[in-house]
């Protein structure tokens, strides 16, 4: 069983930071939960992106062993929750079964309409990979006790 998974659409660039991040911010006192992540359109075992891998090392976050996965039902079934970067990712979830556990992180934080969804990195500069990884620790950060109650209620 996966407590927290997080999705977005080649699970190379923003969900692999995702979980990185909210692993970290859960370690010191949350062992018991799991994360994981996958891709609405992922290529299953393929490595990271480069900028994502690069901008987590920055952060001491180490992505090298992560390979994407392709988002499934079994992988919906099995997650108590799952955390999205965009709405169409939400969409592709609830299809594959994830009624009432998909919620997009950002509006998790708060936030709404456009604001709410991660912007994509993928094939852009560093500098769009670093402002993506802040904005995933920043709604992360935002979300954590409501991620918390969240998972209390399963």
């Amino acid at each position: 069983m996966t407590d927290i998974l997080l999705v977005c659409t080649g699970n190379i660039c923003r969900s692999p930071m995702a979980e990185a991040l909210l692993g970290n911010m859960l370690a010191p006192g949350n062992s018991e939960v799991t994360l994981g992540s996958a891709g609405t359109g992922a290529w299953d075992g393929t490595p990271v992106s480069e900028g994502a891998y690069l901008v987590s090392l920055e952060h001491g976050l180490d992505l090298s062993s992560h390979v994407a996965r392709l988002l499934t039902r079994d992988l919906v079934e099995d997650a108590a929750l799952i955390l999205v970067m965009a709405r169409h990712h939400r969409s592709r979830a609830e299809e594959l079964g994830g009624e009432g556990k998909v919620h997009l992180l950002g509006e998790l934080a708060g936030l709404t309409g456009a604001a709410a969804e991660v912007s994509d990195p993928f094939g852009a500069d560093i500098a769009a990979y670093r402002d993506t990884f802040d904005q995933l620790e920043t709604l992360l950060s935002q979300s954590l006790d409501r991620l918390i109650v969240e998972l209390a209620d399963d």
